[in-house]
């Protein structure tokens, strides 16, 4: 395996000197001045739009080319190519994060039929919130976090959900339900993410619906804005992202800013249980699972007994070093769940799915395409050193593409270690045949 040597990413928005003493943390938020649309749902650990804005720079894009996000999640890349006025496409398995991402896409809302709509559902929810409590059925409810969500806010939550649904407006309802994705998430929930999803201090009420219309507010600002923009065309795919060319044509992308799931005992599932459960999208464990079928086998709850991506790295000498010595390890340890026993085959399975996303991916590629992996260090699995960036590195260069450089993007404190992880961005080129 060939090592190589990252360097420190330049972000030339800002002075030297400014970056140099700035946290590691600051360079994943988002500025002031991108969180339009952007800010309307994200994942807490998603990469910023400034990233996008660079590569798009450094990667000379503009309005005849064509930009592809292959784990498109709640849509940074394309949302922010569309902004910058770059045809894009993304590919996101996680119904939720589609949904968010396609309804983040649709600026077409006329802005004052959604506050007075969102006004008038307001009025219906506040005058049935003293019916008998809502609740979820036991089926759903056993989907959810234990303690997620109070039984109050819930109450409300389902209020405000089944007057949508009563007096539903299609012109406005994704992104009325996409607002109440969000203050489920981080304003009246009692999740916390730091930034693992867990359980924090119960909140026993809040303001759901004032809550709610201000996210609606916020919306409507923005696309009095976001409709100055010119019209560029943008689009996500429901799909797998190891199966692109079921959803991407032939010689049609230009370049690729993405950041996958990185290696880690992370159930991406979990972060986006709560508003999947009370939105629709996930009614039972049979559709958990389908779901959890579709995504990188990044982390052993989502290892299942028919996967067979391993089989793309069953040569790789350092994965499979990297794979015996957490199996050695877990051992030794006397590590016998049934999650830990898959620690070893979910390294594996991650980057066997890395590698068919890559050959995959090299025919929908134009010729000199570029692409940007954000990829992060991981040590979730006993401790035992992964080097992200440095594996996908190796496997695209097996593959074909020519690796111009790591660069490095920030540094983060392990959970497990408590040292700090690089997290870099792979930087690859594809030739052509």
């Amino acid at each position: 395996m060939e090592y190589y040597q990252p360097t420190l990413l330049n972000l030339p928005s800002e002075p030297v000197r400014t970056r140099r003493h700035r946290r590691s943390s600051d360079l994943n938020h988002i500025r002031n001045q991108d969180r339009a649309c952007h800010d309307w749902y994200r994942f807490v650990l998603s990469f910023p739009p400034h990233l996008v804005q660079k590569y798009l720079t450094d990667f000379g894009m503009g309005s005849d080319q064509r930009v592809l996000d292959p784990f498109c999640g709640t849509g940074t890349t394309v949302v922010e190519c569309k902004k910058q006025g770059v045809p894009s496409v993304g590919v996101e398995a996680n119904q939720m994060a589609w949904f968010a991402g396609t309804t983040k896409l649709d600026w077409s809302i006329d802005s004052d039929r959604l506050l007075n709509h969102a006004s008038q559902i307001a009025e219906l929810a506040y005058a049935n919130l003293d019916q008998p409590l809502r609740s979820l059925s036991e089926e759903r409810s056993q989907l959810l976090l234990k303690n997620s969500i109070s039984e109050l806010p819930l109450h409300k939550a389902l209020i405000l959900l089944e007057q949508l649904e009563q007096h539903q407006d299609e012109h406005c309802d994704r992104h009325e339900r996409l607002a109440l994705a969000k203050i489920l998430v981080y304003s009246i929930s009692n999740l916390k993410f730091a930034p693992e999803v867990s359980i924090g201090k119960s909140k026993q009420d809040a303001p759901v619906i004032e809550l709610w219309l201000d996210e609606i507010r916020q919306i409507a600002t923005d696309l009095e804005y976001l409709r100055s923009l010119k019209d560029t065309p943008a689009i996500i795919h429901h799909a797998d992202s190891r199966n692109l060319l079921q959803v991407l044509e032939p010689n049609s992308i230009d370049a690729v800013i993405t950041s996958p799931p990185y290696p880690n005992e992370k159930d991406y599932t979990r972060t986006t249980r709560l508003e999947s459960v009370l939105l629709g999208f996930l009614h039972t464990k049979a559709d958990l699972r389908v779901l959890k079928q579709g995504l990188m086998r990044s982390n052993s709850r989502c290892v299942y007994r028919s996967d067979n991506d391993d089989q793309w790295v069953a040569n790789h000498s350092e994965i499979q070093r990297i794979a015996n010595e957490i199996e050695a390890k877990r051992i030794e340890l006397n590590k016998t769940s049934g999650f830990e026993r898959q620690y070893a085959r979910a390294t594996r399975l991650y980057f066997g799915g890395m590698a068919k996303h890559l050959a995959d991916l090299r025919q929908a590629l134009r010729p000199n395409a570029k692409l940007a992996y954000v990829v992060g260090d991981q040590a979730s699995y006993l401790r035992v050193m992964i080097r992200t960036g440095e594996l996908i590195a190796d496997l695209a260069k097996s593959l074909g593409y020519e690796v111009t450089d790591i660069e490095l993007f920030r540094t983060r404190l392990a959970t497990a270690t408590k040292e700090q992880l690089r997290e870099e961005v792979v930087l690859l080129k594809w030739k052509g045949n």
